[in-house]
């Protein structure tokens, strides 16, 4: 196994392989979630999904998605914004909660947890919050950022350099809003951080049913974030490596 390695499932979701562990990253890997339909084939693996760690970034359902998680064997450890918990009762998984500034310990990787501009509440108008977070995961060798959802803030430029950016783009439907990254963003987001790798997700997964006689919102949102991400990438950071895999294509440093 190498020694640095990243799947993309779709969407926000994926697994990192970072020395010796597997890492998931808010696995969603549902075909219909309220009023998105996922649009790209869920690769076979992600029938009996592997991992030693889950990571999830935030509350929010495109992201923390309690059937999914119950594909992972329940020893699988899920590390949780602190405040989550009570969504995990029903379930067997140990289960730690962190904060921004806390580290976290698997084997030799460190997962440093850091803060993200985002919404903290589970849904609308509800009651159940913990803060959105991102993470840093390294080893004595290689390390990788995943900011989970964020908008631009001053705080990207404290995050130490690392190989792979896994940086979001997009999102599922007619609008971003300000605590997302667009793909001119996240350019800027993977510069403030100094990262030698890139591969965006948050895109061209999950679209609204019904939306899609929206062609021209469909396009710049769903069909184009990668195309214009590419171009901002070249224009900006052409020394930085840029994959945009098909999901369960298996990426690893050159």
């Amino acid at each position: 196994m190498p020694d640095l390695a990243f799947t993309w499932w779709g969407h926000a979701s994926g697994v990192v392989e970072l020395g010796d562990a597997r890492i998931a990253l808010d696995p969603v890997f549902s075909r219909q979630l309220y009023h998105l339909r996922r649009r790209i084939v869920l690769p076979e693996e992600l029938r009996a999904p592997r991992a030693d760690l889950v990571l999830i970034s935030h509350l929010h359902a495109d992201h923390l998605h309690l059937p999914s998680l119950r594909r992972f064997d329940p020893a699988t450890r899920l590390i949780v914004p602190r405040g989550a918990a009570p969504l995990f009762a029903a379930m067997p998984n140990p289960l730690t909660e962190v904060v921004p500034g806390q580290q976290v310990r698997h084997g030799e990787v460190t997962i440093e947890v850091l803060p993200a501009h985002h919404d903290d509440r589970r849904l609308p108008g509800s009651r159940l919050r913990a803060p959105a977070l991102g993470f840093r995961l390294a080893d004595a060798t290689h390390s990788v950022w995943y900011p989970g959802d964020t908008g631009l803030f001053d705080g990207l430029a404290d995050v130490a350099p690392v190989d792979l950016a896994i940086v979001p783009i997009g999102g599922w439907g007619p609008s971003l809003g300000e605590h997302h990254l667009d793909p001119t963003q996240a350019a800027e987001a993977v510069r403030r951080v100094g990262a030698e790798w890139a591969v965006p997700v948050h895109y061209g997964t999950l679209w609204p049913v019904g939306l899609e006689v929206a062609r021209r919102t469909r396009q710049r949102l769903f069909v184009e974030p990668a195309d214009r991400f590419r171009d901002q990438m070249a224009s900006q950071l052409p020394a930085v490596r840029l994959d945009t895999p098909a999901p369960g294509h298996r990426l690893h440093p050159r």
